[in-house]
């Protein structure tokens, strides 16, 4: 029951579709423009800098606020097997941030509600993670390329820290936790499988951080 209640306090957190609120405020959805995903580089995009800023804080934060409800929630009764809690609170917003059922279930693909998940979780896989993402993006300028890579990097590297015990739980738990960790991985696969199509044929667009893309 406590894992329900984990992906249902996630998923209404990942209901507040940043991309999509600043969209209607320039009159607009921003699903019916660029690549048509409710996400902070369509926003970058459609809207300029300042709207993919407000977009990767705002994504960011209501993981990181779904992840401090369900502490809050289950601090004394749970706080054994808190870390896989945590990883489930994740999944749930980045299922509502993906499929949020008020927009018909189109929403983004879920990479900055994961940072937002990786920055609460622990602070080592983002950071390890960011180095990832910004070097691969000065070589590449393939921000779905950086984003695969970051998120396949976290998967490893929490194992590799579970393994080595630092989130003290059982195995069971731990395998747990991670099981969930590699379906938010493939889920961020499926999500960017168009990408990974246009990476393939060498048509993916670029994004440079003077706002030059192609």
């Amino acid at each position: 029951m406590e894992r329900i209640i984990c992906l249902a306090v996630g998923y209404v957190c990942g209901l507040f579709q940043t991309s999509y609120i600043i969209g209607k405020m320039h009159k607009t959805d921003i699903r019916e423009h660029g690549s048509g995903n409710a996400g902070t580089t369509n926003a970058l995009r459609t809207f300029g800098k300042k709207a993919g800023a407000l977009t990767l804080l705002g994504d960011l934060l209501k993981c990181m606020i779904a992840v401090f409800l369900v502490r809050l929630i289950f601090r004394r009764e749970y706080a054994d097997i808190m870390p896989l809690l945590s990883v489930y609170a994740a999944a749930g917003c980045i299922l509502g941030h993906n499929f949020p059922v008020y927009l018909k279930f189109r929403g983004g693909k879920g990479v900055a509600a994961s940072v937002g998940f990786v920055l609460a979780f622990d602070w080592r896989i983002f950071v390890i993670g960011a180095v990832v993402f910004f070097t691969l993006f000065f070589l590449t300028h393939y921000v779905s390329l950086c984003s695969l890579s970051a998120y396949v990097t976290a998967l490893i590297v929490m194992i590799i820290f579970g393994q080595m015990g630092s989130y003290k739980m059982d195995a069971s738990h731990t395998l747990e936790m991670y099981a969930v960790m590699a379906a938010l991985t493939v889920l961020a696969f499926y999500k960017h499988r168009e990408n990974i199509k246009r990476l393939v044929h060498g048509s993916e667009n670029r994004i440079y951080l003077g706002g030059k893309h192609q």
